[in-house]
């Protein structure tokens, strides 16, 4: 079972940037597909960025251009840097992680799920 724990989030103004990470540990060893995901009041579940073990990266339509993914697989942590932030992007952000050695922004793909962190973006 893997664990996750992200940090980072907070309030920012629109136009700011904040920066996320995620500390993986348990058993990282079959882990294949890191991912943020986010949800806000109301909303389904959606996938933001994905980053795969050799750092091959989707992200959705809505981020792409802002926001940057990356990993640092020595201290088994995920980041996720996100610029110009805009206030539809308030939400709780969630690390998620998946065996699957195809990466994907499907929510049903990630079996690993962190508690999230709040991201709040005031205009």
């Amino acid at each position: 079972q893997v664990q996750l724990v992200e940090s980072g989030g907070g309030s920012v103004q629109a136009g700011g940037s904040l920066g996320l990470s995620c500390v993986a540990s348990g058993d990282t060893f079959n882990v294949r597909c890191l991912a943020w995901f986010r949800q806000s009041p109301g909303k389904e579940r959606e996938g933001v960025a994905s980053i795969d073990m050799d750092g091959w990266t989707t992200y959705s339509d809505s981020v792409k251009g802002r926001f940057t993914i990356s990993q640092d697989n020595a201290k088994n942590t995920l980041f996720l840097q996100m610029n110009s932030l805009k206030p539809e992007d308030t939400a709780r952000y969630y690390c998620a992680a998946s065996i699957n050695s195809w990466c994907t922004l499907a929510r049903g793909e990630y079996k690993s799920w962190g508690q999230g962190t709040l991201v709040t973006v005031s205009s």
